[in-house]
C-alpha cells in the first residue's frame, strides 16, 4: 500500500472538517451569486450582514449569515453554517451532504450530481493537503520566488469544484499536482514531419528551437536514438499523457515508427497553476512548455486545440505588432507580452477524421512554447502571478498585505498603482483595438519594482484567450487573414465581460473583501480607485469617446456570467464536440457605477 503516511499527515479529522466548512461556504457564497439557491433574508445582523435560511423540505434546511456585498455578491460569515434536520439543528462542514440535500431544489440530475460528489471529493482531497502543508507557515515576498509561488496557490477562486483533475489518481496528483512542488523533467518523443505541424515566430525554425531548448549534446543524445532524425520533429510530452494516453491511444504510430520515445529531456520543470504548462527551474530565461493534458479540471478537458496550436504564433507577432506601435503601450505601460512563439500538432489518426468527435479526441499531443517573463524583466523586478494577491498563508496573514508592508506604502496608495499598473494596457487594447486578453488569477502577471511596488503588467496566453470585437473596428484591419477564422469574436458587451468577469468577478472582488478585512478599505472606495483609473484613462484619450460608449465599463449593469452553473446545469459532464462557454443567467449590478454615484462622478 503506497503513499500511507502522505494520507495519514493530510486526512486529519480537523483537518478535513477546517477544508469541508470552507468549501461548504465558498458553495454557498457562489451558488447565491449565481442564483442556483435563493436563500430567504429573515433578519439584519448589522454592518451589512444579514441572517438567512434555505428550507430544502423533509425536515432539512440550512441557516447562516452573509454579507451582502457589491456586484451583487455574498460571503458567508465563516462558521455561521448550521444544517437543521429531523428537529435538531448542528455546525453544517458536509460540503457534499450540502450537495444532495440542494439537489431536487435546485433542478440538478443524478448523474451530474454523481460526478460532482466525486469531483468535490477530489477537490477537498486535495484541500487537505494544502492546509495540512500550510498550517502555521508564513510566506516570504523576499523569499519565495516566481515558480515556487505559482505551487502556493490554491485553484479557483470562484469555480467550487476548482481542483477536480478528473483522470488522475492520487499517485499522479503526489506527481504532477502544482502544489506539490515536484519538480521533473519531460519525457520528449520524435515524431514524423509527415504527419506533425510545427510553426513559429519568423526567424524561428524548429532546429533552433531544439538547439534553445535541449542544448547541443542532449540534443545530439536523442537524435542518435532515431535512425533518420531528419524525418522527425521533436515533441516533449506530459509524463502523464506519454503514459494514459500515447501508449494507449497512439498505439499504431509507435508500431510504425511515426512516433518514437526518446527518453527524457536534462532540464527540470516545475507545473505552473495551469498544471499543463511546465516552469523551466534548471534555466528560469528558457521558454516554458504548453502541453495537452487528457484530464478534466474546472470546466474543460486540459488539451491543445490543434489549429490554435498551429496559429499561436502568428496570434503572438500580432499582438506585439500592435504594442509595438503604440508609444502608450510601448514606452508608458512598458507591457510585458510573454510570446507564444511555437507551436507543434500532431492529429490522432482516426479522431481526426470522424466528423463531430468530441473536442478532447482532438487535443491529445502537441506543444505550445511560450517565452519566460524573466526575457522581459529589468534587474530588481518581481513577477508575480496576479492569484498571489488572494493568497492567505498558514499564518492568516494575506499575501497582499505582506507586499503592501515591505513597500512601505499605505494600503490605498498601493491599490492606486497596482490599478495604474494593470487596467491601462488591458483599457487600451479594448478601446482602441476592439481586442481583449483573459486577465483572470492565472493568465496575468503583476511586475513588481524592488520596492514590491505595482509597476507594470504582463499578460500571456494568446491564442486561447484573446477575442477581438464583432463590431467594426477601424484598427482591427491590421489582423492578418489567417487569424480571422481563429480568434472569436465577440458583441461589445461580450468584450466587456472580459474585464468585468474576468478580472473584477474572478478576481479582484476577492482582493476587496482582503483589503477591507485587513487594511479597512470600504468595498466601495476599493471600486471607486478602479473607477478613478479608467477616467484617468478616458480623460488622457478623448478622441476615443464613441469607443468608450461602445465599450461601457461603466454601464449600470451587464449580463451575469456562472462559472458553477455551468457545469451544474448546462453541460454537465457531457463529452461535446466543443469546448463549454461560461453560462448566461440574469443581470449584475455594476460596481464602478455605484461607486460613481457615490462620489458624484
Amino acid at each position: 500500500m503506497e503513499h500511507v503516511e502522505q494520507v495519514r499527515q493530510s486526512l486529519r479529522p480537523e483537518v478535513w472538517e477546517r477544508v469541508g466548512r470552507r468549501l461548504l461556504e465558498k458553495m454557498i457564497s457562489e451558488f447565491m451569486y449565481e442564483e442556483i439557491i435563493r436563500p430567504e433574508r429573515v433578519a439584519e445582523r448589522g454592518e451589512g450582514v444579514f441572517s438567512y435560511r434555505l428550507p430544502l423540505g423533509d425536515g432539512v434546511g440550512y441557516a447562516f449569515d452573509a454579507r451582502r456585498r457589491l456586484f451583487d455578491t455574498y460571503r458567508v460569515v465563516p462558521g455561521s453554517v448550521v444544517r437543521t434536520a429531523r428537529g435538531s439543528a448542528a455546525p453544517a462542514t458536509d460540503p457534499l451532504r450540502f450537495l444532495l440535500d440542494i439537489r431536487e431544489a435546485a433542478g440538478l440530475n443524478p448523474e451530474t450530481a454523481a460526478h460532482l460528489l466525486n469531483e468535490y471529493s477530489r477537490t477537498l482531497l486535495a484541500d487537505a493537503h494544502i492546509a495540512a502543508r500550510k498550517e502555521g507557515r508564513t510566506l516570504d515576498p523576499e523569499e519565495v520566488g516566481y515558480a515556487e509561488l505559482e505551487g502556493e496557490m490554491e485553484g479557483h477562486p470562484w469555480i467550487t469544484f476548482n481542483k477536480g483533475r478528473i483522470g488522475f489518481g492520487y499517485d499522479d496528483y503526489l506527481l504532477h499536482a502544482p502544489e506539490m512542488r515536484r519538480p521533473t523533467r519531460l519525457p520528449w518523443l520524435a515524431v514524423s514531419r509527415e504527419r506533425s505541424r510545427f510553426s513559429a515566430v519568423s526567424g524561428l525554425d524548429h532546429e533552433a528551437l531544439m538547439r534553445e531548448e535541449l542544448g547541443e549534446e542532449a540534443l545530439r543524445e536523442l537524435r542518435g536514438r532515431l535512425d533518420e532524425p531528419e524525418a522527425y520533429h521533436l515533441l516533449p510530452v506530459h509524463p502523464w499523457q506519454w503514459k494514459n494516453v500515447v501508449v494507449p491511444l497512439f498505439a499504431g504510430e509507435l508500431a510504425s515508427g511515426a512516433i518514437v520515445p526518446l527518453g527524457e529531456g536534462p532540464d527540470l520543470y516545475l507545473p505552473q497553476q495551469s498544471i499543463r504548462t511546465f516552469f523551466n527551474v534548471s534555466s528560469p530565461e528558457k521558454l516554458t512548455v504548453k502541453l495537452p493534458l487528457s484530464i478534466l479540471n474546472t470546466l474543460v478537458w486540459r488539451g491543445l486545440p490543434g489549429e490554435r496550436t498551429e496559429v499561436a504564433p502568428r496570434v503572438t507577432e500580432w499582438v506585439r505588432n500592435i504594442r509595438d506601435g503604440d508609444p502608450f503601450l510601448r514606452e508608458e505601460c512598458r507591457l510585458i507580452l510573454p510570446g507564444e512563439v511555437a507551436g507543434l500538432n500532431y492529429d490522432h489518426p482516426y479522431h481526426a477524421d470522424l466528423p463531430g468527435t468530441p473536442y478532447q479526441h482532438l487535443e491529445m499531443l502537441g506543444a505550445i512554447w511560450r517565452e519566460s517573463v524573466f526575457r522581459h524583466t529589468e534587474p530588481g523586478e518581481r513577477p508575480i502571478t496576479l492569484a498571489a494577491l488572494l493568497h492567505v498563508d498558514g499564518a492568516g496573514r494575506p499575501f497582499f498585505s505582506s507586499l503592501v508592508e515591505r513597500s512601505g506604502l499605505g494600503a490605498e496608495e498601493w491599490l492606486s498603482r497596482f490599478f495604474g499598473a494593470v487596467l491601462p494596457p488591458l483599457l487600451h487594447y479594448l478601446y482602441r483595438y476592439g481586442t481583449v486578453f483573459s486577465p483572470h488569477g492565472e493568465n496575468t502577471i503583476l511586475v513588481l519594482d524592488e520596492g514590491f511596488i505595482p509597476s507594470r503588467l504582463a499578460m500571456k496566453d494568446f491564442v486561447d484567450d484573446v477575442n477581438v470585437s464583432e463590431h467594426p473596428i477601424e484598427e482591427l484591419g491590421s489582423m492578418p487573414e489567417d487569424l480571422r477564422p481563429v480568434l472569436l469574436r465577440e458583441p461589445p458587451e461580450g468584450l466587456c465581460q472580459f474585464i468585468w468577469s474576468g478580472l473584477f468577478i474572478c478576481h479582484l472582488r476577492y482582493l476587496a473583501e482582503i483589503a477591507e478585512d485587513h487594511h479597512g478599505i470600504p468595498e466601495r472606495r476599493f471600486w471607486g480607485l478602479a473607477r478613478e483609473e479608467i477616467l484617468r484613462y478616458q480623460d488622457r484619450f478623448p478622441e476615443l469617446e464613441e469607443r468608450f460608449r461602445l465599450f461601457d465599463l461603466l454601464a449600470p449593469s451587464f449580463t451575469r456570467l456562472c462559472l458553477n452553473r455551468n457545469r451544474l446545469f448546462d453541460y454537465g459532464y457531457a463529452d461535446d464536440g466543443e469546448r463549454p462557454h461560461a453560462s448566461e443567467f440574469g443581470r449584475v449590478t455594476n460596481a464602478l457605477h455605484e461607486a460613481g454615484a457615490a462620489a458624484g462622478r
